[in-house]
Formats: structure tokens, sequence, C-alpha cells
């Protein structure tokens, strides 16, 4: 029986896909093997020795202590691209909040008083105050080009929008589900002299923290609209709303307020909702929870943000799977191990990322502790299971 610890409300969906035949799940459970949560912040947390693999039900990661994980040989699970529609759809009703005003239209319209006739006149009399601009032939930038970023760019291409976009980390496959219309840009900075729109799609990071900043500001075009639906920190509030001061920046479309900008007459700030809809919630959970299962009774690795990925089928015997720091001669050891004690290896797969690797080895034999307790032995070796 495994048992699962949630630290957050996880949905129903994604809680359906570890059966109650082998799975006990609970928000206080003792000696937990796997952690499903959300936002709960876990840097403070006292780890359990038993954890043996913890699942965000999100993509960011920021509030789990990935480099303590990885020191115990625990993979982090996240859910890329599972809220990716939900980002999606929020960016851009944020583009068209910013350009048309409809946040300041809207409270207009709320405070008008006096009969019909005269909120019909006054709406007339005001309505200009609130005219905008379209999004047709405006070009967008999009930093970051995971599935968010990706299926943003799509989107503004097919409403007419020009679209740049940047991402170092661009993979091939990702470049394929991108339109071939998207313009790459050289830089950051080559990307925000171009863009009427920018919107962000990054981790919070060192390299991404107040990415945009009072020097970007000046590079960038008049009355551009910036979205930032990703994390609190890339950019620099404060520098933001001087800039709409000078004329620098047409609208703030975000989803982290702070007194700073809650009641700023040209910010848009929403209680972060960027991935909250029930549809983009089931998904997270529905992906996170196959993962975990996965990786517990087959020790599989698909989307963990520390570990390689690893998809290895069963064959018969028994399976091994090693998490050690990525230093030479770890499966010489380690097959040298299991040829001692006369076990035969029928499939093996290795892969490294980082500082870290990871090993699955199907054997003819069912492993005896003393084996594990000889490769949890070797330096380097951070966890050993056997399934």
């Amino acid at each position: 029986m495994y048992k699962i610890r949630t630290l957050n409300n996880i949905a129903i969906a994604g809680l359906e896909r570890l059966p109650r035949a082998t799975y006990e799940v609970a928000s206080e459970i003792q000696h937990p093997d796997g952690i499903l949560l959300r936002s709960f912040n876990m840097h403070d947390m006292e780890l359990p020795d038993s954890l043996m693999a913890v699942g965000r039900a999100g993509a960011g990661v920021n509030n789990i202590p990935v480099d303590k994980m990885s020191a115990r040989g625990i993979p982090v699970f996240n859910a890329p691209g599972a809220n990716a529609n939900a980002v999606k759809e929020l960016v851009i009703a944020g583009m068209l909040m910013g350009c048309r005003n409809l946040c300041q239209a809207w409270d207009y319209s709320r405070q008008l008083n006096g009969d019909d006739k005269a909120i019909n006149k006054a709406v007339e009399a005001g309505k200009k105050q609130y005219a905008g601009f379209e999004l047709p032939g405006r070009t967008l930038g999009v930093i970051g080009l995971g599935a968010i970023g990706r299926s943003i760019a799509n989107a503004a291409i097919d409403l007419g929008m020009n679209v740049i976009g940047f991402d170092p980390g661009l993979t091939v496959e990702g470049a394929w589900q991108l339109s071939a219309t998207v313009e790459k840009a050289t830089s950051v900075d080559a990307l925000l002299a171009k863009a009427d729109f920018v919107t962000f799609h990054v981790p919070l990071i060192d390299a991404t923290r107040n990415m945009i900043n009072a020097e970007r500001l000046k590079i960038m075009k008049d009355n551009v609209v910036i979205l930032n639906f990703a994390r609190n920190g890339i950019i620099d509030d404060e520098a933001v709303c001087a800039a709409i001061k000078t004329g620098k920046v047409y609208a703030y479309v975000c989803d982290f307020p702070s007194n700073l900008l809650k009641d700023h007459e040209r910010v848009i700030a929403l209680p972060h909702l960027g991935a909250s809809t029930t549809e983009a919630e089931d998904n997270c959970a529905v992906m996170v929870a196959e993962q975990v299962r996965d990786y517990l009774e087959n020790g599989n690795i698909h989307n963990a943000v520390n570990f390689p990925e690893m998809i290895m089928q069963r064959s018969e015997g028994s399976r091994l799977t090693i998490a050690n720091n990525n230093v030479p001669n770890m499966v010489g050891q380690i097959s040298t191990a299991l040829a001692d004690k006369g076990l035969n290896i029928v499939d093996m797969l290795n892969r490294s990322r980082g500082d870290l690797a990871y090993t699955i080895i199907d054997v003819d034999q069912p492993p005896g502790d003393d084996l594990l307790s000889k490769i949890a032995s070797i330096e380097g070796v951070l966890k050993v299971r056997t399934l």
C-alpha cells in the first residue's frame, strides 16, 4: 500500500487515478511515500525519511526545495502544459482589457447615477475617454516559449497579430509546435524594442528577476501593454508605475496585486487567476498523479524538474532504480555489485541531467537486502529502490 499525503486540495479527477486498493491518500498521513501539492510552501517543512516522490499540480516549483529533494534522490514532478489553455485565455483577455480600457470603462459605468436618460447622456459624454486600440497588426512579444508561451503565440497569430518570441531553451519539438510566422528574437532587448504587447512565461530565477526594470523600459515602444501572468518579481512594479506616468506604458495587467498596484488607474491586478479553472485544476491533478504513480510503481520518470526523462517498459524479473550523483564509473560499480551476487541484467536504461543521474535495471532474480545495502554504500548513490 502506497501512502500519499496531500498538502493542498487536489482535484478529485487526479486522486481517482490512485486506486484505493493500492493507495492511501490523506492530508494528515504519516510516513508518506509521495506528496501532492499545489501552492503549499515546503521550504520550512521537515521532510519524512519515507518520502520518494513529490508532485506539484501545476508548473512552477518555487514553493518546493528542489535542491534538498535532489540531494536525497527524490524526483519533483510538475504538470507543464496542463494549464496552458487557461493561462492562454487569461492573457488574451488581459490584452483586450488593457488595450480597450474595459475595466476602467466598467468602473465608470458602475459609478453613474440618475435616471436612465441621465445615464445615457453621461455615457455618450464619457465614453471617449476610454477609447482604445485593436489587436490586429500589433506586435506581441512572448518571452518564454514553453507550452503556455507557444499556445499564446499561436492564438495571437490567429487574431491577426504579429508575434515575436524569445526563448534560448526552445527545443526542436517545441519549435515544431509554433506557427511558422512567429519571428525569433535574438535577445530580450531585441524583442522589447519591437513589441506593442509583452507577455512573460518564465520561472522566477535570478536571471528573470526584475527582467523589466527602469533601464529596459527605456528601450520599449511608447504605449506598450505589459502582461505578467507568470510569477511575481519578474516585473519591477515601481518602475512600471513610473513609466505609466510618463506615457511609456499604456497599461499593466498582472496576476499579483499589491498596495502599489491594486488601486492604480492604469493597472489591472487580478487575484492570481492564471490556472484557476476547473479544467486546468483537473488536468494538472491528473497529470501529476499519473506521473507519481508511474514512478512509485515502475520507477519511470516523466516531467521531473530535477531528473532526466526515463521511461522503460517492464520486463520479466525484478526492477531496481538508482538515483546518484553524475560521476564516472557509477554504472560499472552497480553492474559489478549485481554480478557479484549472481544477478543477470535483463534490461537497463541510464541517463543524466546536470549533476544527477538515474538508472533503471531489470534483473532476472529478486535482489536481496545485502545487495541493496552494497549499492547504497557506493559513494555518490542517493537512493536505491527495488520494485
